[in-house]
């Protein structure tokens, strides 16, 4: 089965270079592993401790660890690698305590070695997911401590089917599963691993973290001119193909911050509007802008902000099963509505099971959210961030236990 994988990644760094020749992400992709053990930091003297994230979702939940580790080890060597282009363009956009910031070469035998090999890492951090079996089995060879951070595991995942046994011996290497719920222990359970801790979501330091550090927005505050608007974040097509309709028709003003802000899917927005609106980029503190009932943030870094100035939030990627962060809303009391395909997204479920959640399929199941909502805003925002300070803590917990290895149930 190894011969199998090893092949299968071979197909997938040839697919991705075939698709580099007209998708910009996967040139992306391409380019920026092009001589990457070239430029190779020397860490020598260094304890190296590795966190690996698929993304800049991942490097969020994983950032609260991080910044638990340096600040107790001010003098290791911290590596941070991405698989995703999104992670590698947008993580300077965070306060972090990172090293050195990389692309994980294509996880082939040789280049497994070659980096483990290189770093020497005592620690390696997988978060949530992305379990790179060659990179783990080097790792362990070279006796690095190898832990999971917020993981989800779910039922249709390899390691639990019948052909799953090279997934188990991935996962058997890991010295410690820190995971977000219950579910996720027991399927690790069944298949004979017990050394697993339920810490929760690692992301819920993150936004609280964020709440502390929000900054004041004049264009915002201005275009709100006291009002509490709804927000739109991180929309893809699917989402304003349902919401679009009630923009033009509600009577509150709202906010889009689209995930997408290049020109084209910023103007296909637009020419949907039947109301004045303003752009971020173009916007100043003028009457314009004040009498605006739309203002479209078309740049990325402002949408932590705007939620701090809002009351309701609407949070994209619901309609492909790519859900975006619905507790970076939730942590400043905006009742969250999103897509009904969020299955990979546990807290999803949990917000809708809490009363703070609300899950459409259907622009008037949308409609009929906000009336409740409004209706019922007060008792709403009161059990949402009950529920958000009641799961913080997780990343402390986490460094408990590795460091003075505290038994966590």
């Amino acid at each position: 089965m190894h011969f199998i994988y090893n092949i299968g990644i071979w197909a997938l760094g040839f697919v991705m270079r075939i698709l580099s020749l007209f998708n910009p992400k996967a040139k992306n992709w391409v380019t920026g592993r092009a001589n990457i053990f070239n430029q190779l930091p020397l860490t020598e003297n260094h304890e190296v401790i590795w966190f690996h994230c698929a993304s800049l979702g991942e490097f969020d939940q994983g950032l609260p660890l991080m910044q638990i580790i340096k600040s107790n080890q001010p003098n290791c060597f911290l590596l941070v690698t991405f698989f995703s282009p999104s992670g590698m363009n947008h993580y300077h956009k965070r306060q972090h305590s990172a090293d050195h910031v990389m692309y994980l070469p294509l996880d082939t035998q040789s280049n497994a070695n070659k980096f483990i090999q290189h770093f020497n890492p005592t620690q390696a951090f997988f978060v949530k997911y992305e379990f790179w079996s060659n990179y783990i089995f080097e790792a362990k060879k070279n006796n690095t401590s190898i832990y999971n951070v917020s993981g989800v595991f779910r039922e249709d995942q390899p390691f639990f089917r019948w052909y799953g046994s090279f997934f188990r011996k991935t996962l058997n290497k890991f010295d410690w599963f820190f995971v977000q719920n219950k579910h996720s222990k027991e399927l690790l359970k069944s298949i004979k691993i017990n050394n697993v801790s339920v810490t929760g979501d690692s992301r819920f330091d993150k936004v609280i973290d964020n709440k502390k550090n929000v900054s004041s927005d004049v264009i915002i505050e201005t275009f709100c001119a006291g009002q509490k608007p709804l927000v739109i974040g991180s929309s893809w097509p699917e989402d304003e193909k349902y919401i679009l309709d009630i923009v033009n028709n509600l009577s509150k003003k709202v906010i889009i911050a689209p995930h997408n802000v290049d020109e084209n899917h910023v103007t296909r927005i637009t020419s949907k509007l039947k109301v004045d609106y303003s752009r971020y980029t173009k916007a100043t503190e003028n009457d314009t802008l004040k009498n605006s009932k739309v203002l479209i943030l078309d740049t990325i870094g402002q949408l932590s902000n705007a939620y701090s100035y809002c009351s309701i939030a609407y949070v994209g990627g619901g309609f492909s099963g790519s859900l975006h962060n619905i507790l970076e809303p939730a942590v400043f009391g905006l009742p969250v509505i999103f897509g009904p395909k969020h299955k990979r997204f546990p807290e999803g479920q949990v917000f809708v099971n809490n009363g703070f959640g609300f899950s459409i399929s259907s622009t008037q199941e949308l409609r009929e959210a906000l009336s409740k909502i409004e209706a019922n805003h007060a008792s709403i925002q009161e059990k949402e961030l009950n529920f958000i300070n009641d799961n913080a803590g997780a990343s402390l917990k986490i460094y408990k236990h590795i460091s003075s290895n505290v038994k966590i149930s």
